[in-house]
């Protein structure tokens, strides 16, 4: 930055309560040229300085490497850059002022209805070259530590199995989307980062450009994203499968389509109304359990009995992701996945029953913290400790005794699992809080091929980015 620039910081919007896009700005007229970089317009919840300390001034495909993480890159149709902001990492995207007031706008709002969703941090206009050319606007995103683009996971071929659990993953958050509103309108595995969860993953939305909040959605909405998603991921397996980075035996097809039943079932679970007979009343317990045990909580319920009184309808009418998330972090100030804090709870209810029947929940779970959670994360390694968050390295830990008691047909202690999970498992993965900052060469070619062949059949079939 030179000592003639500045930036002008306004707050962001405050109209959450608006549904749809954002209204257009008036268009203003370009400013004058001038010899040197002018002020800039930043919109972000808080101020952050360190953003002034990037070079806004140029356009970003020639941001110097000093500035950039080197992170794989999925395909879009904007020019979008991983930098480094202190000590944390964030994507900006070159798009249009409109589009990008809207997506910071629908991720905010997605963030205080509590979906996971990547953290919006500012949107930068009235960007120019020290020449005075105007410069397309940025949205800024901050960057999900330990989360991986799908890609990132196919250094080596991928397993139907682990493939199948991507797509679960992208059914249940497309399921979240959609109990709040939520239209996302280019559902894809290339916009949405993944997390590691206790054996599964957990799915975050990256772009939110396309999107809109609605008080519900129709089941035309609903089922014209599912089908989006449907070709969508079709059309990413098969460019997978054209660089052999997956299973030559999976059909692309066929494993998009898993998405369909899977969504399906998982929506009728939540949603669906349920009858039954009056003398049956407890299937609303056990139906209210079957949702928690999906990692759902029901705030209220609608039961209603038939004109002739012999049979009770029952539908849930407020559903809320995050029960074993909510549990955990109740009795132990610990943050994690869905799966995680189901594996921890459970980990942590047999340690109960085993060291402190008969007493209170909250003194055996700060226990099972002190004696059990937080001696296998200190016992980590410092060079390791930035293998796994320390969630699921517990959870992993917690399986691998399990795995050597069953081998070893004996008790394992925890220090001999620890000793074993690390020098056989822990320093044989990649690093995942860096998320591949020094990527295989191999992937990258293929990501930046796959990147410029998508940008050239957009240009062939005549698409341009728009601000619509």
């Amino acid at each position: 930055m030179t000592e003639q620039s500045s930036a002008t910081w306004q707050d962001e919007p405050t109209d959450y309560a608006e549904l749809g896009k954002l209204p257009r700005r008036s268009p203003l007229p370009d400013p004058p040229p001038s010899p040197v970089m002018g002020s800039l317009s930043i919109t972000a919840a808080a101020a952050d300085p360190e953003l002034l300390d990037l070079p806004w001034h140029m356009a970003l495909e020639e941001w110097p490497e000093e500035y950039l993480a080197a992170l794989p890159r999925g395909i879009s149709r904007h020019i979008v850059r991983f930098a480094k902001l202190g000590n944390s990492v964030i994507a900006v995207k070159e798009t249009g002022e409109h589009v990008a007031r809207h997506e910071y706008h629908m991720l905010r709002k997605l963030q205080r209805l509590d979906v996971p969703c990547v953290e919006p941090v500012a949107v930068i206009r009235d960007r120019q070259t020290p020449q005075g050319t105007p410069l397309d606007p940025c949205l800024v995103t901050r960057h999900l530590k330990f989360s991986l683009p799908y890609r990132a996971l196919f250094s080596q071929t991928l397993r139907k199995d682990t493939l199948t659990r991507l797509i679960d993953a992208q059914a249940l958050l497309l399921v979240r989307l959609h109990l709040v509103g939520f239209y996302w309108g280019d559902v894809s595995l290339s916009n949405t980062l993944f997390r590691r969860d206790a054996g599964s993953f957990a799915a975050y939305l990256v772009d939110a450009e396309t999107g809109e909040l609605y008080p519900d959605l129709s089941t035309g909405q609903r089922e014209y994203d599912l089908e989006i998603a449907r070709v969508n991921i079709a059309g990413e397996l098969m460019d997978l499968l054209d660089g052999g980075l997956i299973d030559p035996e999976v059909d692309p097809v066929a494993t998009s389509e898993r998405i369909m039943d899977s969504y399906r079932n998982l929506w009728a679970e939540l949603t669906a109304k349920e009858s039954f007979e009056l003398g049956e009343r407890w299937r609303v317990g056990a139906r209210i359990r079957r949702l928690n045990e999906l990692g759902f909580d029901v705030e209220e319920y609608a039961i209603k009995t038939t004109a002739g009184g012999t049979t009770i309808q029952l539908q849930p009418k407020v559903v809320d992701a995050g029960h074993h998330q909510r549990r955990l972090l109740r009795l132990t100030g610990l943050d994690a996945q869905e799966n995680q804090a189901r594996r921890l709870l459970n980990d942590m209810d047999s340690f109960r029953a085993d060291n402190y029947p008969g007493q209170d929940e909250e003194i055996s779970a700060h226990a099972w913290v002190t004696q059990v959670f937080e001696p296998i994360v200190r016992a980590i390694p410092k060079e390791l400790s930035g293998k796994l968050e320390p969630a699921e390295v517990v959870h992993q830990v917690l399986e691998h005794r399990w795995y050597m008691s069953e081998k070893l047909e004996r008790y394992v202690p925890l220090a001999e699992t620890l000793q074993s999970y690390i020098d056989d498992v822990l320093r044989h993965r990649r690093d995942e809080a860096a998320i591949m900052l020094n990527p295989d060469t191999q992937l990258l070619k293929v990501i930046e091929t796959e990147e410029a062949r998508h940008r050239e059949d957009d240009e062939d079939d005549g698409e341009h980015p728009t601000e619509d």
